[in-house]
């Protein structure tokens, strides 16, 4: 049974790895087996994204590419959140055709992502990637139906470690995204956390993946 890393942002061409490749559109790589593609809200160029856009609504079609992202909305930055929220709403309707999962960046907007699926009444599964807030955000999102992604933060912040030991197994998911350590390193994090021997970690993660990506 592979390690399943939902999210990253390089192929390491390793067997015993199954990856979830971040793609952007104006940068696509035909040699990724498996992929998600995006417009990530830091990288919005209006000059660009009716062919971006076109080039997602592509790639939805394809086998190779598993989801949607990474896209969503992002407080923090200098481009309008208006745009932001145009911008991901149209990346949804491209993926609402589908029956593929989401991998959402989500900074600051928390409440703004939950209200914009039930207005847009999404049905596919919505992953929060690289979480890292507090007992109460996660439960507010698992409330309304999304998944949650560890990485990064699993391994940087200890007052993590009880938020994710609570999160439901059915409702988790483990990635790298741009860190340099591997997915086994976050596995070996997680499964101490859990209390399990990390082989039953996997079927866990292996199990969600299958359940979401109808892989």
């Amino acid at each position: 049974m592979r390690f399943i890393n939902l999210h990253t942002h390089s192929d390491s061409n390793d067997d015993s790895v199954l990856e979830v490749v971040n793609q952007y559109p104006w940068e696509f790589d035909d040699e990724i087996a498996k992929y998600s593609i995006g417009v990530h809200p830091w990288y919005i160029d209006q000059d660009r994204l009716i062919s971006d856009l076109k080039c997602i609504e592509t790639k939805l079609n394809l086998t190779q590419c598993l989801a949607l992202g990474e896209c969503g909305l992002d407080k923090r930055i200098e481009m309008p959140l208006d745009k932001q929220v145009q911008v991901f709403k149209s990346q949804i309707e491209l993926v609402k055709k589908t029956s593929k999962p989401v991998i959402i960046h989500c900074v600051s907007a928390f409440q703004e992502m939950i209200a914009i699926k039930k207005e847009m009444q999404i049905k596919n599964p919505m992953i929060i990637h690289g979480f890292s807030k507090n007992s109460q955000v996660a439960k507010s999102l698992l409330d309304n139906g999304f998944y949650l992604s560890f990485g990064k933060y699993l391994l940087r912040n200890p007052e993590l470690a009880l938020v994710f030991k609570n999160i439901p197994n059915d409702r988790f998911f483990l990635e790298t995204d741009t860190i340099e350590e591997g997915i086994i390193e976050v596995y070996e994090r997680a499964s101490t956390i859990k209390g399990m021997h990390r082989e039953e970690l996997k079927k866990i993660v292996a199990n969600n993946f299958s359940s979401v990506f109808k892989q």
